[in-house]
């Protein structure tokens, strides 16, 4: 497992993490190229090491990076590094719808219109560029801290164009079509399906159909019917009631068509809650109450049914459910299973008894069916003498054939040709196959902006065309757009970048960073990066510079501050603190700043250190005042010369011996150190002391000799310093 301060590809730091799910982590990490936070999925290493569920984690980034709306997180970048397959989405500070409705029990009305309006937006934008979520839920929507609301997880996305039809019917149980419950085909339509059970739990505060478990819960999506809101809740406007009905219709063709219809009718429901403008299409009613399973339906639902490692349902509890509906086909419910952290909703595997049930009502059909078959033989050729009308003649017979009966393989001798566009061409292959197995299909490739690779872009005969069953079909699928290398546009100056991407029929993007080398206003780098294979309608990310980070800042002027103040100013310019001393000071108040190493407004280089010096208030200690004295005379003529010399200080009408010691010739100039309790000015003078003689007066006596003493030379001045 990551931990914090680890790094991927030398670019993304490891934050934290922030969830878990069955297949991969989520980590709040920081971008160190771009200088943002982002959120990471990294696939477990339990599933690193199997191609498919690689494939699968890196279908999701494909499915969503090339989304760009404010309604749908945004996925940044894909890669593996040492093993590890990872995503880089946008991180989003919020709360998930789901905890959301937790937390308030039920939505207000206008609240969760707005909410569903936003989710509704994201998924128009999704259809329009061919992918369906296929896993729209509460816990698939998150509520920024600025009420922006975001659709995330497009774990199990699909392209439209691609093969959706599945024996996995994913997705959590109490928020699935029931086409997904089918292990029918999904498109738009299951996604506003979902939505509508979703604006459903918004407004009544509970999901509408809840069993014991998982497969009553998705029978009850095929065949049961919703308490109605306003039953639970009158005040819940009319118009609400029916939009979210129409949502939640079970056949596809009875629901919004897109979610740009729905939201135009929630738009209007804010304006006109009580208005009758939200119109349900009339279901088709068939002939006939039978509906037939193929065998190759059978063996879809007994392969789903038996894959190694599958859980499977229990309908202990739930015998009263029956298959009423003349819709089923049968209920697969197998689901791709997920950790119970991620959601403990998902869809349990079908319950053997109910599928040997599904078998054994496959084989009862299908022999009413040949019974009605042998039934309209008789008649068709009159087998039975009862049976004849004696006053035709034969070759005017008529037969008429109900329509539940099948044609015998003799009357079917033309077809109704299938619109297959926009399928993979495996599935428009078994479409194609379910007319007549005898259709020559011919198929050539072609490129296209439009349709993804794989999926059928022409069809020859054109839908609803009628033809030999045996005829030839002519199939065009598409290779996908025209890919070709991202030109190098590296060191060009933004007008020439963005022409030379655009006129190649690339969406550009900017972002911005220091660079030392790169000059200000030119190309640094791109995402994707020079060389990667791209397509038109592809966004690429130019990573301009903004030239060198300035390294120089200017010193703030932090006299007269307290000691915080000052250090919160150098952080706030880019500087650090240095030495912190302290000293006495009769002008700056005690604790305020009375000297910096670096002057006010003085240029340094940023993170350089600044000394402070701290005021202690006045000085209030007894002073002392030390000095010094320099004799630069020398009262000894020659070499070899010396005698006692005699030093005396004068100051304030006193004298003061300071020094009396056998001084020569060479012991001049001479320095005196001298203390006084006094700062007031003084002087030295010097006296030089000889032998008495006869005569002389005053002689003193020293170390056994009498002396006289004669002053020597001018005085000298004494310069004082206070100290305390």
């Amino acid at each position: 497992m990551l931990k914090p301060g680890m790094y991927i590809s030398d670019r993304y730091e490891i934050i934290d993490k922030v969830g878990s799910g069955g297949m991969a982590d989520v980590y709040k990490a920081k971008c160190h190229r771009l200088n943002r936070y982002v959120a990471i999925k990294v696939l477990k290493p339990e599933f690193s090491d199997d191609t498919n569920f690689v494939k699968k984690f890196r279908g999701e980034a494909q499915s969503a990076a090339g989304l760009s709306h404010p309604n749908i997180v945004s996925v940044y970048d894909v890669g593996e590094d040492n093993g590890l397959y990872y995503i880089v989405m946008e991180l989003v500070e919020g709360i998930t719808l789901k905890h959301f409705i937790e937390r308030k029990g039920k939505l207000e009305v206008k609240e969760a219109v707005g909410i569903a309006i936003q989710i509704a937006m994201g998924m128009e934008a999704a259809h329009l560029n061919h992918i369906i979520h296929r896993d729209i839920k509460p816990q698939n929507i998150i509520i920024s801290k600025e009420g922006k609301v975001k659709v995330t997880d497009f774990g199990i996305a699909k392209a439209t164009n691609s093969n959706t039809i599945t024996s996995n019917a994913m997705g959590s149980v109490h928020y699935l079509s029931p086409e997904q419950a089918r292990g029918g085909y999904s498109d738009e339509k299951s996604d506003i399906y979902s939505l509508g059970i979703t604006m459903y739990e918004m407004l009544s505060g509970e999901v509408p159909f809840v069993g014991d478990n998982t497969v009553s819960v998705a029978l009850l999506h095929i065949q049961g019917e919703a308490i109605p809101l306003r039953e639970i809740d009158p005040s819940i406007p009319p118009s609400i009631e029916k939009i979210i009905q129409k949502c939640m219709q079970k056949k596809p063709e009875r629901r919004y068509l897109s979610a740009s219809e729905l939201i135009t009718d929630l738009k209007r429901s804010i304006s006109n809650p009580n208005g009758d403008f939200v119109v349900i299409p009339a279901a088709a009613v068939s002939d006939s109450p039978t509906i037939t399973i193929s065998e190759d339906e059978v063996s879809h639902i007994k392969s789903a049914s038996t894959q190694p490692g599958r859980n499977t349902g229990n309908l202990e509890g739930n015998k009263n459910i029956t298959n009423t509906n003349p819709d089923l086909k049968h209920t697969s419910t197998n689901l791709n299973s997920k950790s119970k952290e991620e959601d403990d909703e998902d869809i349990d595997q079908v319950d053997p008894r109910v599928e040997k049930i599904i078998f054994i009502g496959s084989i009862v059909a299908g022999v009413i069916l040949v019974i009605l078959i042998i039934f309209f033989v008789i008649n068709i050729f009159h087998l039975f003498p009862g049976n004849k009308d004696n006053n035709l003649p034969s070759d005017e017979i008529t037969t008429t054939v109900t329509p539940s009966a099948e044609p015998t393989d003799e009357a079917v001798t033309t077809v109704i040709m299938p619109s297959v566009m926009g399928y993979s061409l495996a599935d428009a292959e078994k479409r194609l196959d379910a007319k007549s197995e005898d259709l020559q299909i011919k198929t050539e490739e072609k490129t296209s902006d439009k349709y993804e690779k794989g999926i059928v872009m022409e069809q020859y005969p054109a839908p609803e065309a009628e033809l030999d069953s045996d005829g030839e079909v002519r199939l065009v699928v598409s290779l996908g757009p025209e890919t070709f290398s991202l030109p190098d546009v590296y060191n060009l100056n933004d007008n020439q970048a963005s022409t030379t991407l655009t006129d190649r029929g690339l969406e550009v993007k900017h972002e911005y960073a220091f660079d030392d080398t790169i000059a200000e206003g030119n190309v640094i780098s791109t995402e994707p990066v020079k060389g990667t294979s791209v397509k038109k309608g592809d966004t690429v990310i130019l990573i301009m510079s903004k030239g060198p980070e300035k390294t120089t800042v200017l010193v703030p002027d932090v006299l007269n501050s307290s000691k915080a103040d000052a250090i919160a100013k150098l952080k706030d310019n880019n500087l650090v603190e240095g030495n912190i001393t302290e000293d006495y000071s009769d002008t700056y108040a005690k604790g305020k700043v009375m000297g910096q190493s670096q002057s006010g407004g003085a240029e340094v280089t940023r993170g350089t250190a600044i000394d402070l010096v701290i005021s202690l208030g006045p000085d209030s200690r007894p002073t002392s005042y030390t000095g010094s004295v320099t004799i630069d005379e020398n009262p000894f003529d020659y070499p070899g010369d010396s005698g006692i010399v005699l030093f005396q200080m004068f100051q304030n009408g006193k004298t003061t011996d300071l020094e009396k010691r056998t001084m020569n010739y060479d012991s001049f100039p001479v320095t005196l150190p001298i203390t006084s309790s006094s700062g007031s000015d003084a002087t030295v003078s010097m006296m030089i002391g000889r032998d008495a003689e006869e005569g002389d007066s005053g002689a003193v006596l020293d170390g056994g000799r009498w002396v006289v003493y004669e002053e020597y030379g001018t005085a000298w001045d004494v310069e004082f310093t206070a100290e305390r």
